[in-house]
């Protein structure tokens, strides 16, 4: 009986132990996978922040045009160029 309980306690050890190894092999993984998608992200959010750059400097222009074209149509007189 004592034989059976130490060859079934053998048993259950290597297995968790494993267990442990896949566990952690698994974990490794995931973190592997985790931190691709957030240098993915980064990227993205680089990408964005330049397009949004790029976007204000334009409304930036837009803007001073109007500013212009409303000084013009508030000209009553005729005066200003």
């Amino acid at each position: 009986m004592r034989s059976l309980a130490v060859v079934i306690g053998g048993i259950l050890l290597l297995g968790g132990a494993a267990l442990v190894a896949v566990a952690d092999q698994q974990r490794a993984a995931d973190l592997a996978a985790v931190r691709a998608e957030i240098d993915r992200i980064e990227q993205v959010l680089d990408e964005s922040q330049a397009a949004n750059l790029a976007l204000a400097e334009r409304l930036t222009e837009l803007r001073s045009r109007i500013a212009e074209q409303d000084t013009e149509l508030s000209d009553t007189t005729g005066f200003l160029p």
